[in-house]
């Protein structure tokens, strides 16, 4: 069981997993591009990003991904499919990253700043768009 949350677990590698969650802690690192994962299995499907392959192919518009989580958050650009709600609006979004980032949104909180100019963001993606700025 998880100190923190409760969460019931069937194994003592998965608790230990699972606290990462409440830490943070991401302990393998992308040899490519110094990406940190919690899990070696997250690891190793990032790490296919950096290969030319791209296996999974849009039924819609053919374009293609090394990944078949990308593939299926991609094909609901043309579903219109968004499972996400959030509990505080009601408004739905397409992928988790992009409910989380909005969930932010309404605590006031902006964890994400920029070094060069300090202005902060509610999301890592908005940050990263407004660095292409001061480039």
């Amino acid at each position: 069981m998880c100190n923190l949350c409760h969460k019931l677990l069937a194994r003592a590698s998965a608790l230990k997993y699972h606290e990462r969650v409440h830490s943070g802690e991401k302990p393998y690192k992308c040899i490519s591009c110094q990406k940190a994962c919690s899990s070696k299995s997250n690891l190793n499907s990032h790490a296919k990003i950096h290969t030319d392959e791209k296996p999974y192919k849009c039924d819609f518009c053919q374009k293609v991904f090394a990944m078949k989580s990308h593939l299926k958050c991609h094909t609901r650009t043309h579903t219109g499919e968004k499972p996400y709600m959030c509990i505080s609006c009601e408004k739905a979004f397409a992928s988790m990253p992009s409910l989380i980032c909005h969930a932010i949104a309404h605590t006031g909180q902006k964890p994400h700043m920029c070094n060069i100019c300090h202005k902060a963001f509610t999301c890592k993606y908005a940050l990263k768009c407004h660095e292409r700025t001061h480039t």
